[in-house]
C-alpha cells in the first residue's frame, strides 16, 4: 500500500530540518489549509447553496464583489484571527489592514490574502482560487501599515489553492515548490507534486489580448513575434492561453511551462499595472522563482520592490525564465 505524505507531515519535516523552528509556523499554515478547505466546499456547492452572482458592491479597487468574494473573505480572517499565530492580516477585500482582536493572543506572522482570485469566472463554472503570503512581524505588537510593506523577497512562505476538477495547493517556504491535492474522502491535502520546475523554455504565453492597443512596444514586439511562428524570428509556433484567474495560469505554468503576463498599459498612467504587489504578484513571484522561473515587471524583479502601499499594483511578467529574459531585454532595450 503507498504511503501518502500529507501536507501537515510534509511541513513538520521540513521545519525539523531548520534550527530554532517552532511549531507555530505549522499551525498557522494549519489554519489557511482549514479555511481553503472550506472555501474548496463553497465553490464546489455553487448554486445549490445560493453563493453564486453578485453583492452588488465594490471593494476598495473599484472592482464589482461577487457574493463569495465576500463569504471567501470573512472565512480566512475568522479562521485566522483566534489562534494567536498571526499579529495582523490584510485582504484584497478589505481598505486597510486587519488587526487581531484584543481578546486573542498575538504572533509573529502576518498573514495577506486575495482570498478568491479569479471571481468573475465563479458564475461561469471555471477556475478561481486562493492565493496567500506570509511575512514575518515584531512578536506580540499591534503592526502599523509599515510592518506589512516589505519586499517579496522576505517573504516566509506563499501558496495558492486551485479550486478546479480536483482541489490542489501549491507551496512554498523558500525549500523548492511542492503541490498537493486535497482527498476530498479524509479531509486531508496528500503530496502529489512533489520538486515543481519550470522549463526554462516554452511554445506558450499566456495574455489578454483585447488591451493590445494600450501595450508598450516590448510586449508588442514580443507577441508579435510569438504570432509569427515558424514563419518568424522564432522559427516555431506558440500556443495563447487566457483563463482571467491568475492561480489556474501560473499553476499550468508550473506543470509545463508558459509565460503569463499583465504587463503595464498606457490606459491610466497613475495605474502601474492591473495585479496587485502585496497578496497577488509576491507570492506568485516567490512560487515561480522556487520552481526555476523569473517573474519580473519588465524593468525589475518583481521580489526587489519595497512596496509604499497595501493594495499598490504593479506589471507581472513571469514563468519560463528564457521567455522572461527575453522580454526584460526588450524593455531594456527601450
Amino acid at each position: 500500500m503507498t504511503k501518502h505524505v500529507t501536507l501537515t507531515q510534509f511541513i513538520i519535516e521540513q521545519q525539523r530540518e531548520l534550527p530554532g523552528v517552532s511549531g507555530a509556523f505549522t499551525s498557522l499554515l494549519n489554519d489557511v489549509v482549514t479555511a481553503c478547505k472550506k472555501i474548496s466546499h463553497l465553490v464546489n456547492q455553487g448554486n445549490l447553496i445560493g453563493v453564486l452572482g453578485s453583492a452588488d458592491s465594490e471593494n476598495v479597487q473599484g472592482e464589482v464583489q461577487k457574493k463569495l468574494d465576500i463569504i471567501t473573505n470573512d472565512i480566512m480572517v475568522d479562521a485566522l484571527n483566534w489562534t494567536g499565530h498571526l499579529a495582523g492580516m490584510a485582504s484584497e477585500e478589505i481598505d486597510d489592514i486587519i488587526l487581531i482582536p484584543p481578546q486573542y493572543p498575538k504572533g509573529k506572522y502576518l498573514a495577506l490574502f486575495d482570498p478568491l482570485d479569479g471571481s468573475s469566472n465563479i458564475d461561469v463554472n471555471l477556475a478561481v482560487g486562493t492565493i496567500f503570503s506570509i511575512l514575518r512581524c515584531r512578536e506580540g505588537v499591534d503592526p502599523a501599515l509599515e510592518d506589512f510593506l516589505q519586499k517579496g523577497a522576505e517573504q516566509v512562505c506563499a501558496g495558492f489553492v486551485l479550486y478546479g476538477p480536483s482541489t490542489m495547493m501549491v507551496l512554498t517556504t523558500g525549500q523548492g515548490v511542492n503541490g498537493f491535492t486535497l482527498d476530498q474522502d479524509i479531509g486531508e491535502f496528500i503530496l502529489t507534486h512533489p520538486n515543481m520546475t519550470i522549463p526554462n523554455d516554452t511554445s506558450e504565453f499566456a495574455i489578454n489580448m483585447s488591451n493590445q492597443r494600450f501595450w508598450e512596444p516590448p510586449v508588442k514586439r514580443y507577441i508579435d513575434e510569438c504570432l509569427q511562428g515558424k514563419d518568424g524570428l522564432r522559427e516555431k509556433d506558440f500556443n495563447m492561453r487566457w483563463v482571467a484567474s491568475m492561480v489556474a495560469e501560473v499553476y499550468r505554468i508550473l506543470t509545463r511551462g508558459g509565460v503569463f503576463m499583465y504587463p503595464y498599459d498606457l490606459r491610466d498612467p497613475s495605474r502601474a499595472g492591473k495585479l496587485r504587489i502585496m497578496y497577488e504578484a509576491n507570492p506568485m513571484a516567490f512560487i515561480i522563482e522556487q520552481a526555476g522561473g523569473a517573474c519580473s515587471t519588465g524593468r525589475e524583479r518583481i521580489l526587489d520592490i519595497k512596496p509604499k502601499a497595501l493594495h499598490q499594483r504593479v506589471p507581472v511578467i513571469l514563468g519560463s525564465k528564457n521567455e522572461v529574459e527575453r522580454i526584460v531585454g526588450y524593455h531594456q532595450e527601450g
